[in-house]
Order: C-alpha cells, then structure tokens, then sequence
C-alpha cells in the first residue's frame, strides 16, 4: 500500500490585503494551529465509583508561529497586522491533491527579527487566532 502523505513543498501562507489574499514570499515552516479544548471538573461527592466527571468547555484555536526569510514586502504586510488592533484574515493552502485550505482570523502577537552575523536575516510571526479555524477540502468545510 503505497503512503499517502503530502509534503510541505508548495503550501503557501496569504494574508488578506482588504481585496484579495496576497501570499507572504519566502515562508519556511507553518507550525499550528495548535488547537486546545477546556475541560471542567464536576466532580461531586456522590460522582459515580470515586471516578472524577468532566464537561467540555470553550475550544481555543490557539496559535500559528511562522519561520519566514526576511523580505521587505512581507515584514511590512505582518508589520501593519501587528499595528491593527482588529484581527486580519489568513489562508494556509495546503499542496495536497484537494488542495486544503486552513481559514482563519487572528491578531498578531510576536514579530521578532533575527540578524545574525554568519546567516540569513530572518522574520517569525506569531499570531493569536480569534474564533474557528475553517479546514476545506473537496470544496466541504469541515
């Protein structure tokens, strides 16, 4: 049975620019989002075999951090969402062959720059995400 895994190569990372998605250049690594769910104690004394009781609570859609090679236009595109204070909207499409897609709004949190002397400059982003992530494949939202 052959694998069917998907490599990374090709999946891109967009930012709305308030008309269309523009893809940020020179991306390295996505990682998230990572995706949390609360879970609430109702444990009480008379709880069923001494066995402690949970219900669910809100779900956190958590965060995205992005490895990204420094460039001009895309430090100054993630520079503005993180002068905004109202979250932008942001597409991961993923190189699957239904091409996923990842829909998500969120703020962002951290831009640090790293200037090293004996590398590349390069630019990470971390953004906070605010309400669902949307996943697409197919044309079905999930």
């Amino acid at each position: 049975m052959a694998s069917a895994a998907v490599s990374g190569v090709g999946t891109t990372f967009k930012r709305w620019n308030g008309a269309t998605y523009v893809a940020l250049a020179e991306v390295n690594s996505i990682t998230g989002p990572s995706m949390t769910r609360a879970f609430l104690d109702v444990t009480s004394l008379d709880s069923t075999g001494g066995y402690r009781e949970f219900i669910t609570g809100f779900r956190d859609a958590g965060t995205i951090s992005l490895k990204m090679n420094f460039t001009a236009a895309s430090y100054a595109a993630i520079k503005e969402d993180f002068q905004s204070a109202v979250a932008n909207q942001y597409l991961i499409t993923l190189s699957d062959t239904a091409t996923s897609s990842l829909e998500f709004e969120g703020l962002v949190t951290e831009l640090p720059l790293s200037i090293p002397t004996d590398d590349k400059i390069s630019a990470d982003c971390t953004i906070k995400i605010s309400g669902e992530v949307i996943f697409v494949t197919g044309g079905s939202s999930y």
